[in-house]
Parts: C-alpha cells; structure tokens; sequence
C-alpha cells in the first residue's frame, strides 16, 4: 500500500522517460569533466602556492563528482526498475559538480595575481 500523495513506480518511470534528463546529464557532465581538466591544467601556468592546490583539489573533486554524475544518468537509462531516482540522484550530483566547479572557478579569479 502506497503512502497518500504518493505516485505509483510505474508513473514515476513513465514521467522520467518522458522528460529524457538523463540523456542531457551524461553528455553535459561529460564536458564538465573536460571543463574541470582545462581549467585545472591553465592553473599550472602560475606560480604554485597554497591556493592552487585548493584550486586544484576543488577541480579533481569536481571532476569526479561529474564522473559519478554521468555513470548515474548512464545506469539509469539502461535501468528499468529504479531509473528515476537514479537519474534523481544523477541531476542531484550533476548540480553539486556545477556547485564545485563554481567555488574553484571563484578561487582562481581571487587567487590570480
């Protein structure tokens, strides 16, 4: 018995295939990785100090939040059973990656010289 308020699994699944997020998340997270990558290597062209490895370490974790984000959206386009709440989780990273990207992209605006 669903709790009241509540759609059925089948809805939810519907709904998710219908939008097609995931199929905008994998390419999208995709190139944010590359976007991590060059921003990360233009960084190496200064000096090195203290704020470039935050820099960097903000961008890694970043890229890596991308990857998880991608393998997400990737299962859950192949999953019938639980692909909405994995492309749930996937837009959830996607935005967290968004979210790092932009404190690092703020650090190295402060952090050049």
């Amino acid at each position: 018995m669903k709790p009241p308020g509540q759609l059925p699994l089948v809805v939810v699944q519907e709904r998710a295939a219908a939008s097609g997020l995931s199929a905008h998340i994998l390419p999208t997270s995709a190139t944010m990785i590359g976007v991590c990558m060059t921003v990360m290597s233009i960084g190496h062209l200064g000096p090195h100090d203290g704020a470039r490895l935050l820099i960097d370490r903000l961008l890694a974790l970043g890229a890596l939040v991308f990857l998880a984000s991608a393998l997400l959206s990737f299962i859950s386009m192949r999953s019938r059973r639980s692909g909405a709440r994995l492309e749930a989780w996937g837009e959830t990273v996607f935005i967290v990656g968004l979210g790092l990207l932009a404190l690092g992209a703020v650090a190295l605006a402060f952090a050049l010289r």
